[in-house]
């Protein structure tokens, strides 16, 4: 897994990668998101390339056996901490759609400056409804 991120934030995204997960199991998204929230420090932001950032984050979860598996959630609550931390304003959204044959289906995301961040598919914010954003409405979003 070679790339020019720093290594202090390999590190860090390894422990979140290591961390959130299972957490995700066993305290309320409400409870994480504000856990996450706390530990922001905005320092870094101008020496990461959020792309690069993601990718690294993806290549660990599906690296990463069971419970640590890539999901839409995991990439998302992982980057969410990560870019909060390093100073980047961006929030977590989740959303739910019916899909044709009838089975509901879920996406979490990030939104940044009004659009849909580090997103490989098309815009979840146009084929989902929104059923929860992080920091809620009213908290500071940078």
């Amino acid at each position: 897994m070679s790339s020019s991120l720093p290594l202090a934030l390999k590190g860090r995204a390894l422990i979140a990668a290591a961390v959130i997960p299972p957490l995700l199991s066993i305290v309320s998204f409400g409870r994480l998101c504000a856990w996450l929230e706390r530990s922001r420090r905005p320092a870094m932001a101008s020496s990461i390339d959020p792309a690069e950032l993601a990718a690294w984050v993806d290549r660990l979860l599906y690296a990463l056996p069971g419970p640590w598996r890539h999901t839409c959630l995991k990439r998302a609550a992982i980057l969410y901490h990560l870019l909060r931390r390093a100073g980047l304003p961006v929030e977590l959204c989740i959303g739910v759609r019916r899909e044709p044959a009838g089975p509901l289906t879920a996406h979490a995301w990030l939104i940044r400056e009004g659009a849909p961040y580090l997103e490989r598919a098309a815009s979840p914010s146009e084929t989902h409804t929104l059923i929860a954003r992080f920091p809620e409405r009213g908290q500071s979003a940078g």
